[in-house]
């Protein structure tokens, strides 16, 4: 019997841009630069984007291993099944096989981006010490990944974890959801330099948003202060109800450090009046988290469910080709 090859393509799509890579069977990792989604060219668009940068990535492959992937995994945003990307607000697609991303003959899996993040971070990241957890990543958009007993967890029909459309003031800002005063109108990282933006008339992304809270600009300090507070609002109700063993937060605002996390931990904590909260604690895996949780399931795809246990850090930080 031939031998599958030893690496498989695992790729995360994001709003806007995607990350991609290969992985071998020891968990050895090549980057290669991202790329954008296309999005504002509609959910097609996006489709043929994602195929290319794949299609790129196995050829990398076979000219370094002489073999096609053994597998593709693939983290994208919204509703999906381990088949079908079913729905995404932020894409516009529906209903996308799985089949449709990758070279023909290669079996895919397709996970939720988050929760494909949250398995990373379970299995070798910041999570690997506890067995319940919420992985909430604030990026463009802000979904959560609910890990039990190690697994996530995505509800009975694929929903589980859609914190960031759980509405923190319901007199406030209408969602593009369509629902009213969602946690991510207010505490994603593009709400963030909208918000700024339609109160200062200045344009700022949300790393400079923080920026200049830090340095005092009233405005900026107003905007990222409800971001923080809504954040709260909307853990102090989570650990209300499932009384996680720690939170990990992730993606671009995560790289505010103690300026996001020290006031996080202490509105939580002021929320949470009767009992001790959960420690805070930023993710271990960073931008890579989606990526590496895709190799696990293009091993999962290839028939290969023990590979990434013996994945280090270390060996998981791998290089990157442009």
């Amino acid at each position: 019997m031939t031998q599958p090859a030893p690496y498989v393509v695992a790729l995360d799509v994001g709003g806007t841009s995607m990350k991609g890579g290969l992985v071998t069977r020891r968990g050895e990792v090549t980057v290669l630069a991202g790329r954008p989604t296309g999005r504002e060219n509609g959910p097609d668009a996006v489709v043929e984007a994602v195929r290319a940068y794949v299609g790129e990535i196995a050829d990398l492959g076979r000219s370094r291993h002489g073999a096609p992937p053994a597998g593709v995994g693939l983290a994208v945003p919204g509703i999906v099944t381990a088949s079908t990307a079913v729905y995404s607000a932020n894409i516009g697609w529906r209903d996308v096989p799985a089949e449709a991303f990758t070279p023909p003959g290669v079996p895919a899996r397709l996970g939720h981006d988050v929760r494909t993040g949250g398995l990373a971070e379970s299995v070798f990241g910041a999570g690997r010490d506890v067995a319940d957890f919420l992985f909430l990543p604030i990026g463009t958009g802000i979904a959560g990944a609910v890990v039990l007993r190690g697994e996530p967890y995505g509800g009975a029909h694929g929903w589980g974890g859609e914190i960031g459309h759980a509405s923190v003031w319901p007199a406030g800002e209408k969602c593009a959801c369509g629902q009213i005063g969602c946690l991510e109108t207010y505490s994603s990282a593009s709400a963030v330099a909208r918000r700024f933006t339609a109160r200062s008339g200045r344009t700022a992304t949300a790393k400079e948003v923080v920026e200049l809270a830090v340095a005092g600009d009233p405005v900026a300090a107003e905007v990222f202060g409800e971001a923080i507070e809504a954040l709260a609002i909307a853990l102090a109700s989570y650990v209300l109800v499932l009384d996680p063993a720690l939170i990990v937060i992730g993606g671009g605002l995560a790289e505010a450090g103690a300026t996001l996390f020290d006031p996080l931990r202490e509105r939580l904590a002021g929320r949470l009046a009767f009992r001790e909260p959960p420690p805070v604690r930023p993710a271990a895996l960073g931008p890579r988290a989606g990526m590496l949780g895709a190799a696990l399931l293009g091993w999962q795809a290839a028939g290969d469910n023990d590979a990434g246990a013996d994945w280090t850090l270390d060996v998981l930080r791998g290089g990157s080709v442009s």
